[in-house]
């Protein structure tokens, strides 16, 4: 089997819900050396992806999106064993949330993982997380980057109050902020005063990998 095939039967597992089928589909393609990045990025990703659509058409709802995310879940554990990891030492440090009134953490916690194996260390606030709480992890951690995600229209309006809140804080001359969602764009993300809209899980990883190591001055 090519590689392109374990990547389509690795992303209709997750738009099926087909927890064995993931598990099963990603077991095989780690051993027939597919690379992990290309199986979560490639495969993975864009289920995730689809499945964040019919939920927003309404063909999906809040049951399926949740399990979606457990299959997904379930195939990241069988592939994160297979990325490369460097902890040697600590590059930056990152304050990661889904944002208040949104519970979809598949994204960000697949930004976490690898942020972490890149030697980030990560503060990660979980989900439904209000603006009051990122700010005192800001307050508390003193990152170099502050992430937030939102898959839903009606939560993606918590950022541009949080961006708000750093700046009322005067803290938001001392962070990067970085956003991801599926219904982002880099228009919306420059109207709410985010320093970049991250088009996926890797992207966004190497935006802030070259924010800490200045191929980017900082604003």
């Amino acid at each position: 089997m090519e590689t392109k095939e374990y990547l389509a039967l690795l992303k209709q597992s997750i738009i099926n819900l087909d927890f064995d089928g993931a598990v099963k589909v990603a077991n095989k393609a780690m051993e027939a050396g597919v690379d992990p990045y290309l199986a979560i990025n490639e495969g993975m990703v864009p289920g995730m992806a689809v499945v964040g659509d019919k939920f927003e058409k309404g063909e999906y709802f809040l049951s399926e999106l949740v399990v979606a995310a457990e299959v997904m879940k379930e195939g990241l554990a069988v592939i994160t064993p297979y990325l490369k990891k460097d902890v040697s030492k600590k590059i930056g440090k990152v304050v990661i949330a889904t944002v208040e009134g949104d519970y979809h953490d598949i994204g960000k916690n697949i930004v976490t993982s690898l942020l972490r194996i890149q030697g980030f260390e990560v503060v990660d606030l979980g989900t439904d997380v209000p603006t009051d709480k990122i700010i005192a992890a800001v307050n508390e951690h003193q990152p170099d980057i502050v992430a937030m995600s939102a898959l839903l229209n009606l939560t993606m309006i918590k950022m541009g109050e949080t961006i708000e809140a750093l700046k009322a804080a005067k803290l938001r001359e001392k962070v990067k902020v970085i956003v991801g969602g599926t219904s982002l764009t880099d228009e919306f993300a420059q109207k709410i005063g985010a320093d970049h809209c991250a088009a996926d899980a890797f992207e966004g990883v190497k935006k802030c990998l070259k924010w800490v190591t200045h191929q980017e001055r900082r604003n």
